[in-house]
């Protein structure tokens, strides 16, 4: 079976000229894509008879179609032999088969078309359809091309792990010669010193981009949900658990018998707090494997690096609250595993704060860094309800000496300080926590509620107070994770104040238990539900984490209009120089010398 096509070959003006081919009709070749004649259907009879008026003869009709658009086509790459058309010095019409060639004499033009198949049986059909050029260096292109690697730099596996595997067999890394991709992987390879946190952010919490500064994931897009899950989310699980610490209380204790409060609300508090800190645990752990580059530069942010401290504290409140009826003693072995982390994590902390340097306490000062402090306290509070010792006493030892530090310091707040803004009001309540477990600590330490244990349970009361009576503290600002941190201080101040009215029982005592408890009970269930809200139906509880995207490298200076740098020496003499020229003029050449002070000038200085 032969494929018919026809070719019309016109000749040019210049002899010089190599020939071009005006058309070449399809409409017969088996294989091609017969959409392409469906959306341009071919003329009737007498638009090709007037398209062609000299082919009279029983030669096959030329169909000169007017078509502007331009068609790619591909042809299927098998074995071919070459078919050779010649140009003719007239208009004339080359038939070409796969088994036929009319040759003639002059330069030939060479065609590939697929051979037939020795056994005589007609070729497979296939249709060719056109496709896009591949980009260059790119064989077999596929889905990964599309996607989206403006979040590579952070993936554990698609980061720095991928260039440093391909940089071990001996092959570049893909894209690794643009300058966009080596800066990234600048980036990623050292951790961003504590003073590129101060340069590039601002705020009490530096979690705000200065003007002057750019990040390295895209602002115009929601990021993937582990980028935006912060460490600070571990504050919803102290405040639910320490909820299960407060109802034990309640049930247990003497002063609060009255109440006849059933031990099952400590149980279903209890694991309802088991599972939002397993889910929380879980989610940062899939931080932690897919995007650990965001999970380190929180550890080295000064203010996050605190919020490590909440999942042990977390788990403290869980064995804190534990009901009788799942298990009545603990194996002291848990007290050791939990407190391990913690006393790493101060060596770290503490001895930054000590040594000096851009993470000294007076410069990195903030109430998150109570954080810090309460783990002490929640240890030695665990650790003397299980029987032991020395290790309560060593904790509770450490935690005293720096809270008294922390706090002189966060109290005087120095000049170089910022003032807190609305939205971060509530952490100041973490000023009560540390006190309320460490009276607390110190009564299970003596084995009473002393002096020592009265003492820090008065300073806790009294910052209680003074934070509550400030009714601005409460209202003017937008909904957060920050809210979280009204929870566990206001919950402890409640179990604190149930234990010191174990020891002076009466009216006063006894209604200021309940106060507090409905407070804080009530305090936990409003946050619970409206993170509940904002999570799942709002879904702006987790926006763009600003604080972990940022560069490490300082923005150039821009230069202003005489091509000084700004901040420079230079532009500051001219710029205390122009506060002495008359202004209403309109050019510096036309400009007057500074006024003497005993003279009369025009100036409007």
């Amino acid at each position: 079976m032969e494929n018919h096509m026809t070719l019309e070959i016109i000749e040019q003006s210049s002899p010089g000229t190599p020939p071009l081919i005006k058309f070449i009709s399809s409409n017969e070749v088996d294989g091609f894509d017969d959409t392409f004649h469906s959306q341009f259907p071919s003329p009737n009879r007498k638009e090709t008879e007037a398209a062609s008026p000299t082919c009279q003869q029983d030669e096959p009709l030329v169909i000169n179609h007017q078509r502007k658009a331009s068609v790619s086509i591909s042809m299927p790459l098998t074995s071919s032999e070459d078919i050779q058309l010649q140009p003719l010095k007239s208009n004339k019409k080359v038939f070409f088969s796969g088994e036929t060639i009319i040759k003639d004499s002059t330069v030939p033009i060479t065609f590939k078309v697929p051979q037939t198949q020795s056994s005589g049986k007609p070729p497979k059909q296939s249709k060719c359809y056109s496709q896009p050029m591949p980009p260059k260096g790119h064989n077999q292109p596929g889905i990964k091309m599309f996607r989206d690697k403006r979040f590579d730099s952070f993936k554990t596996f698609s980061g720095a792990l991928e260039r440093q595997l391909s940089i071990l067999r001996g092959k570049e890394h893909v894209g690794g010669n643009s300058q966009n991709d080596n800066n990234t992987a600048r980036n990623i390879d050292r951790a961003l010193p504590v003073d590129r946190y101060f340069d590039a952010l601002e705020g009490p919490e530096l979690e705000t981009l200065k003007s002057s500064e750019e990040i390295m994931l895209p602002h115009d897009k929601k990021w993937p949900f582990l980028l935006r899950f912060p460490i600070s989310s571990f504050g919803i699980c102290l405040g639910v658990s320490s909820q299960a610490i407060l109802w034990k209380t309640l049930a247990t204790s003497p002063s609060t018998t009255f109440l006849h409060i059933s031990p099952k609300i400590n149980l279903i508090l209890w694991c309802i707090s088991m599972v939002l800190v397993a889910t929380v645990f879980t989610v940062y752990l899939l931080k932690i494997i897919f995007y650990f580059e965001a999970v380190r530069r929180e550890y080295y942010h000064p203010i996050r690096v605190n919020f490590f401290f909440a999942p042990w504290i977390a788990l403290l409140f869980l064995a804190l609250g534990v009901p009788p009826s799942v298990i009545e003693n603990l194996h002291h072995s848990l007290w050791y595993i939990l407190m391990v982390p913690v006393f790493f994590l101060e060596l770290k902390i503490y001895g930054q704060w000590m040594s000096g340097g851009q993470r000294r306490l007076s410069k990195v000062a903030n109430p998150s860094n109570h954080l810090s402090i309460v783990g002490n306290f929640v240890g030695a509070l665990l650790g003397a309800t299980m029987g032991l010792k020395e290790g309560p006493i060593f904790f509770f030892a450490i935690g005293l000496a720096h809270y008294i530090v922390l706090f002189v310091t966060l109290y005087q707040r120095l000049p170089t300080n910022e003032t807190l803004p609305k939205e971060l009001h509530p952490v100041f309540f973490l000023f009560v926590a540390a006190p309320s477990v460490a009276s607390m600590a110190w009564a299970k330490i003596q084995g009473s509620f002393d002096n020592g244990s009265r003492i820090a349970y008065f300073i806790a009361i009294f910052l209680y107070f003074s934070l509550a009576v400030r009714i601005n503290f409460f209202r003017g600002f937008k909904f957060s994770l920050a809210w979280w941190a009204y929870t566990f201080p206001m919950t402890g101040a409640a179990i604190a104040t149930i234990r010191y009215s174990n020891q002076v029982p009466n009216s006063v005592t006894r209604t200021l238990c309940v106060v507090l408890a409905l407070i804080s009970t009530f305090t936990v269930t409003t946050l619970f539900a409206s993170t509940i809200l904002h999570a799942f139906v709002f879904r702006d509880l987790f926006p763009n984490d600003i604080a972990i995207a940022i560069s490490d490298r300082k923005r150039k200076p821009h230069k202003n209009w005489l091509g000084f740098r700004y901040g420079s020496q230079d532009s500051k003499e001219i710029e205390n120089y122009l506060k002495f020229v008359n202004t209403e003029e309109n050019s510096l050449d036309d400009s007057k010398t500074p006024p003497s002070s005993g003279g009369t000038d025009n100036s409007p200085f």
